[in-house]
């Protein structure tokens, strides 16, 4: 048998962000080997929408999506911060109940952190739709437009439009962006004064107005195997307790290194998701800026959504099972 011989690695780095200095080991190791794109270069995407990114998962419990091998091996879903964290890295501790069990998850406060999580392999970032001032009560309500396998992009924008003009009825100010897949995502900021359930309930509320108005074009059954395969879904689900998607700016872990990536209303016709990558987005963010970094500027009240749950509940409408 021939010994296997491993590359050897590349000499570690330091870097200086902010006011910490995050060690980064391997830094030549290939994370996309389709493209080349090294563990350096994800660290340098990283940095280059440092605001962004931090905006994106302040003060919230995240899960870290890890590739210690890069794409060409295994994703780790982890929560906990492992042990020999830094000592300024901050985590907040999350329960989860149906195992009785707890979990300090990294919880961001600056760009270093993001840069130690990339350090630790992580590619993608999921954080919470609540903070660590009250993890229990979500200050985010998430839109998820999930198209289903026959669906195209094109449909996702007409659906996109439809949200659109629900939420400027509602006098609601929603955030849009790519997923980094094949869907949009539209987020917004809530008071957070109810729990994940009643959130859940008026996402569902919207999704089935979305439908009503959609033509066709949107589903929002929850049995996958009932769903028209040509429609969009639109995932209320993702507003349950535990439930996560990319944040905005978040690498996705696919083999063209896709960015979550958020958008101006003017664009959702133009966009093609492929077009935004670790490669593309930096640029991009450096001539328009954070386009999210106004969305804690208000946050919106769910009563009417509550109101057409309720309404939807005396006309009869299925009530979905509890999400796990």
């Amino acid at each position: 048998m021939v010994p296997r011989t491993r590359k050897p690695s590349s000499p570690a780095i330091e870097l200086e962000v902010g006011d910490r200095t995050v060690r980064v080991s391997n830094p030549d190791r290939v994370y996309f080997p389709q493209t080349g794109w090294t563990k350096l270069d994800l660290v340098n995407y990283y940095l280059s929408v440092g605001d962004g990114i931090v905006t994106a998962l302040r003060e919230r419990p995240c899960m870290m999506h890890r590739f210690p091998e890069g794409l060409a091996g295994d994703k780790v879903h982890q929560k906990r911060v492992p042990p020999g964290a830094p000592p300024w890295l901050e985590t907040v501790r999350v329960t989860f109940p149906r195992w009785n069990r707890t979990a300090d998850e990294l919880c961001v406060t600056e760009l270093a952190s993001v840069i130690w999580a990339v350090q630790m392999s992580t590619v993608e970032f999921h954080p919470w739709n609540s903070r660590r001032a009250d993890t229990e009560s979500p200050d985010e309500w998430r839109i998820d437009l999930d198209p289903m396998p026959e669906c195209d992009f094109a449909t996702v924008r007409r659906v996109a439009h439809v949200a659109h003009e629900v939420l400027d009825e509602l006098d609601v100010t929603g955030y849009p962006k790519t997923s980094g897949g094949h869907g949009l995502h539209v987020y917004v900021r809530i008071v957070p004064e109810w729990g994940f359930q009643d959130v859940r309930r008026a996402a569902l509320a919207f999704a089935r107005e979305v439908e009503r108005r959609a033509g066709g074009d949107v589903t929002t059954t929850w049995w996958r195997k009932d769903r028209d395969p040509a429609t969009v879904f639109v995932d209320y689900n993702q507003n349950a307790r535990d439930h996560t998607i990319a944040s905005a700016y978040s690498v996705r872990g696919v083999p063209d290194g896709t960015v979550s990536t958020p958008l101006e209303w003017s664009e959702i016709d133009d966009a093609v998701p492929l077009d935004f990558t670790i490669a593309t987005v930096p640029a991009r963010y450096a001539a328009k800026g954070d386009l999210m970094a106004g969305i804690d500027d208000a946050a919106y009240r769910l009563d009417t959504l509550l109101e057409w749950a309720e309404r939807d509940a005396r006309a009869g409408e299925e009530t979905p099972p509890d999400a796990e």
